[in-house]
């Protein structure tokens, strides 16, 4: 009888842990807060959910560490003012594209399939042209569509 009780303990504590881990990886790998939960940036019809990252901390952690990212969502980096902004893939561990936009919401840069950075010391993607934001998208989804230098983006923020 004891040993029932155990293996029926048991049972419940797994059921309990994959519960646990579905709902945390969703959360993980698709969050959504109250600042970002209805942000999208669109590329004609084609358009992407994205997460906002504004402040300093925020565009350092970009999408590191994250395992998956759906398709249809994204990061999209404002900074304060056009400038050079180039980036790397430290502890990145999804291939993306990333696509840089200007002040007056147009594509001027595309860096296509980025991979990985597993090394202490990872190569920079630098645009050399100046951009307000950046998009961080799955890695070939930019060809798969279509977006190209000199497309026009709509930002919807909320």
């Amino acid at each position: 009888m004891k040993t029932y009780f155990q293996i029926l303990l048991l049972i419940i504590m797994v059921i309990i842990l994959i519960y646990l881990f579905f709902i945390l990886s969703d959360r993980i790998l698709s969050p959504a807060t109250p600042q970002n939960r209805n942000s999208s940036i669109c590329f004609g019809e084609k358009c992407f959910f994205v997460e906002i990252a504004k402040t300093s901390a925020e565009r350092e952690k970009g999408l590191m560490y994250r395992n998956l990212l759906a398709k249809d969502r994204g990061m999209l980096f404002i900074f304060d003012k056009e400038g050079i902004y180039p980036f790397w893939m430290k502890n990145t561990l999804i291939p993306l594209d990333i696509i840089w936009i200007d002040s007056n919401n147009k594509v001027v840069f595309i860096a296509n399939n980025v991979q990985p950075c597993k090394n202490l010391i990872c190569p920079i993607t630098n645009p050399l042209v100046s951009a307000k934001y950046v998009l961080e998208i799955n890695a070939n989804i930019a060809k798969t569509i279509g977006i190209k230098t000199g497309d026009q983006m709509v930002i919807n923020i909320k």
